[in-house]
């Protein structure tokens, strides 16, 4: 059977008490100090667990803006040290990568991954040219879009009898 708040502050004091000689009123104040931080602590366990926000990533103490680190990404929702957020690991905590972006206040272009992977994939990136590449497709895509589009069925039903 769990213990109520009172009772665990009356055994937290009392252990104090018998190391320490207090007053009486010494006493009532650290009973009710420690009241107040066990309550505190109740209520951090009870939204942490129904997953509200800023609940286990505020356990964290750490900003969204420093979580994510030249080595390391820091998941807002565990605390856990990362290369990169899978969708593996976001699963375990019930989000995808746009719900976790959105949760903590990330652009939804931000990479989940560490600062130093992000630079090395950009860099493979424009290696193989892929920005250049990018151009040329826009290029295209916009010239097929302006020309009209021949309707070859069209001409093949009205050519049978």
């Amino acid at each position: 059977m769990s213990r109520s708040l009172v009772e665990m502050a009356a055994d937290i004091v009392q252990s104090q008490s018998a190391s320490k000689a207090m007053t009486t009123d010494e006493v009532a104040s650290a009973l009710q100090s420690t009241y107040k931080a066990l309550q505190a602590l109740q209520s951090e366990e009870a939204r942490c667990a129904t997953g509200e926000a800023g609940g286990a990533g505020a356990g964290v103490g750490i900003s969204a803006a420093k979580s994510i680190q030249k080595n390391k990404i820091v998941c807002m929702e565990c605390g856990q040290e990362f290369r990169m957020l899978s969708p593996k690991h976001l699963k375990s905590h019930d989000l995808t990568g746009r719900t976790y972006r959105e949760k903590h206040g990330f652009s939804l272009r931000q990479p989940l991954c560490a600062k130093s992977l992000s630079d090395r994939r950009k860099k493979a990136g424009k290696d193989r040219g892929l920005p250049e590449n990018l151009r040329l497709a826009i290029a295209n895509r916009k010239k097929t879009a302006t020309t009209p589009k021949s309707n070859s069925k069209a001409k093949k039903k009205g050519g049978k009898k």
